[in-house]
């Protein structure tokens, strides 16, 4: 086609980093090339041109000054409405003669399009993720409402569509004081073709279709367009993909050389041996230190060349500026993998970035693999390796964590370890220098122990590599992730901790959205998703059981589910009947479900079972239940401080009794879980010092899970449905 060989010799004329305009008409033309509706025009040269373009199209039109340099043209008055006549015409041609000035190329002329509701479509290039599509509200409320949803290309049909449902005008599209619905088809179509050009043009940085408007007729049309061409430059360093099973040797040496050991209490160099050591790591362990002696009662050798046996993984603790020279003696030795504690390195500045690329450089060529610089170490509990900075040991379990943070990472693992959830694996990413975000979330996809994945994240160097690799790994298993760096300073902030550079917030929330991660706004919410998704089954609808020891508790939950997207449903006839036989005359027969404070220790297993049965139940969330046993316990210290007379058997059989419960209480939902493959959230009436949120049942394959509130239970079973409707629906 002639505008696409046009557009060719555009790209082909700029040089790098330099960028041209479209003009009007062209861009128009470029989108009717792809099958873009948009209104027709004509350009003319001279009044008497712009006359015949007009007695053509037929009155009233729109005259517009056209040219590459003029890509505001409303703002500079180069745009005259609803010309009814020839004079009206000429008039108009004449202002725009004289305040287009030179950059005027020509006066475009199209018929006036009739619509009360405009949209825009658009594409921008964004600097870490690449080619970014835009739907939403357009016109002149563009910049003061900015509704509008961001999709990341290539884009499917299906998430077109779920872009079309996002703006909170959605409305609009339908029915509207008269006028017909949009045929949101040819909406898609519209959204899918502007992510065809970008990636069959990877020149073209810019798109903006706005208004796109909207007939009376529900008819579709660009009204305006510019097109923006920019000669792209090399693109800055990616580093090169990482294979599963080379990420998997880290995470399971047989042998491991410290070197630089050290024997003064806090440095690295001692943290990381002590902590391993304490750990019971059943392979072998080899300090290098240049004085030897003896650290922390182990042999320490004077150089690398004198470790008797073979070494798999190197933990590297030595100044900056002698990591360099280590490279050869690792690849003389046959070491294949390094953990690079040693900060100093991109994270400071560009002398830092530029060290940091000949380490990878010479690292690659010797054949090893460096996680890190600037890492805080991993864990992995399944073969009681724990190499971090903290002396944290979690239980081996599913959820597998890496953080871009050191401190956050050494924080969620001891969190983790109070709430019961068990790790996979654990690793502080660092400056990800060679071993990337990426690597560990392909790692993942194929790893047959990690069920749940924990991301905390601050930067992604590679964008289009993240967006695949994370649509990869999201239709496998659910990834919860936790981004810093969303605001001004906190994306100062992570420029500076980890040498990177953090993508606008808008566009990261879009490719969560479309890849199915969970993205929380907190550690809290991070630990309360892991522990809900890394044990129970997901809910496949949105409808709630509540069921509770007290009535407020029960409302609270019910507006909270009202908030988040869920449904509480009214209780069938069936499942009221089996709730009678059950409960006092006086119970509310409605769904939350109140046991009126029954101590029948009994009746909140058996509704439960009978809530779990009903089919208009996807999920029950119970509350007030378990915990009772701290207020007892409150209760028996009271009563010995003010009645010594009860003997300690008889206190010890109450406080027996309710623990017994709570034990068989914990079993059986586990196990109706397994039969029912619906999840049970739990709420605790109170929280001991000792209190976990995930118990694992034995012989069962869920865990059952109790969290100190209504919200943090109603969060994690609304995002657990979102997951289950994005597996649904890809």
């Amino acid at each position: 086609m002639p505008i696409l060989n046009h557009l060719r010799q555009i790209i082909d004329s700029l040089e790098p980093g330099e960028s041209r305009n479209l003009d009007e008409q062209e861009s128009k033309r470029l989108l009717q090339a792809y099958d873009v509706p948009v209104v027709p025009g004509e350009v003319a040269q001279s009044r008497s041109e712009a006359q015949s373009a007009a007695a053509s199209l037929g009155f009233p039109v729109v005259a517009k000054g056209l040219g590459s340099q003029l890509s505001h043209k409303s703002e500079l008055g180069l745009v005259k409405l609803d010309l009814q006549s020839l004079e009206a015409l000429s008039a108009a041609y004449a202002e725009l003669l004289e305040t287009g000035g030179s950059d005027l190329e020509g006066v475009l002329i199209q018929p006036q399009v009739q619509g009360r509701r405009e949209f825009l479509a658009g594409m921008f290039r964004d600097a870490v993720f690449g080619p970014v599509i835009m739907f939403g509200l357009g016109g002149i409320f563009t910049e003061g409402l900015a509704d509008i949803a961001l999709g990341i290309a290539p884009l499917k049909e299906q998430e077109a569509a779920f872009m079309l449902e996002e703006i909170r005008s959605a409305a609009l599209l339908n029915h509207f004081r008269g006028e017909a619905p949009v045929a949101k088809d040819r909406l898609v179509r519209i959204l899918s073709a502007l992510s065809r050009i970008a990636s069959e043009y990877p020149d073209i940085t810019e798109i903006d279709i706005n208004p796109l408007k909207i007939t009376p007729q529900g008819d579709i049309l660009g009204v305006d367009a510019l097109v923006v061409c920019k000669k792209q430059v090399e693109p800055s360093y990616k580093p090169a993909p990482q294979s599963p099973e080379a990420i998997g040797k880290l995470f399971y040496p047989r042998s491991i050389a410290f070197i630089g050991a050290s024997a003064q209490l806090g440095k690295w160099g001692h943290m990381l041996v002590v902590n391993t050591l304490t750990g019971e790591f059943k392979g072998e362990v080899y300090l290098v230190n240049p004085k030897g002696g003896t650290i922390a009662g182990q042999p320490c050798f004077c150089s690398l060349a004198e470790v008797p046996g073979s070494v798999d993984l190197a933990i590297v603790t030595i100044p900056v500026a002698k990591v360099m020279d280590l490279i050869p003696e690792m690849e003389h030795k046959g070491i294949r993998n390094m953990v690079l504690i040693t900060s100093g390195f991109g994270e400071t500045g560009a002398a830092g970035k530029e060290l940091e690329h000949k380490l990878v450089k010479a690292a690659e060529q010797a054949g090893i693999l460096i996680l890190g610089p600037n890492t805080m170490g991993l864990n992995n509990p399944h073969i009681n390796f724990f190499c971090t900075g903290s002396v944290v040991q979690p239980k081996a379990g599913s959820t597998a964590m890496v953080s871009q943070s050191g401190n956050m990472g050494a924080q969620l693992l001891s969190f983790a370890v109070q709430q019961g959830i068990g790790i996979r694996a654990f690793s502080g990413s660092g400056n990800e220098a060679m071993l990337t975000i990426e690597d560990f979330m392909d790692g993942f996809a194929v790893d047959p122990l990690t069920k749940t994945v924990m991301l905390y994240l601050e930067s992604v160097k590679d964008g289009p590599r993240f967006f695949q690799s994370a649509k990869k790994l999201t239709g496998k298993k659910p990834v919860i992730l936790l981004k810093g760096g969303t605001s001004q300073a906190g994306n100062k902030a992570a420029a500076s901790h980890t040498g990177a550079m953090s993508s606008d917030a808008r566009v990261f929330d879009a490719l969560c959205r479309q890849t199915g991660i969970i993205k929380v706004d907190g550690p809290n919410d991070l630990l309360d998703l892991s522990a809900a998704f890394s044990s129970l089954p997901l809910p496949r609808g949105s409808r709630v059981g509540i069921m509770t020891l007290g009535g407020g508790w029960g409302v609270i939950t019910a507006d909270l589910c009202a908030k988040y997207g869920l449904e509480v449903p009214e209780l069938s006839p069936e499942i009221i009947r089996s709730l009678d036989a059950l409960l006092p005359a006086y119970w509310s027969r409605s769904n939350p479900v109140d046991l009126v404070g029954e101590r029948d220790l009994s009746l909140p297993i058996k509704a439960l079972e009978i809530l779990l049965s009903w089919d208009a139940c996807d999920a029950v969330i119970n509350m007030g239940i378990l915990g009772r046993r701290v207020f007892v316990d409150d209760y028996i210290q009271a009563v010995q401080a003010v009645d010594p007379s009860y003997s300690q058997e008889e206190l010890g059989q109450a406080t027996g009794m309710v623990a017994d419960f709570e034990k068989e209480y914990i079993a059986r939902i586990a196990t109706c879980m397994t039969y029912s493959n619906k999840p049970v959230f739990g709420v605790r009436l109170a929280t001991g010092n000792q209190d976990q949120v995930v118990m694992e049942v034995p012989g069962c394959p869920f865990k059952t899970v109790f969290y100190p509130s209504p919200e943090q239970a109603v969060k994690a079973c609304a995002e657990m449905y979102r997951y289950y409707n994005y597996l649904k629906k890809n």
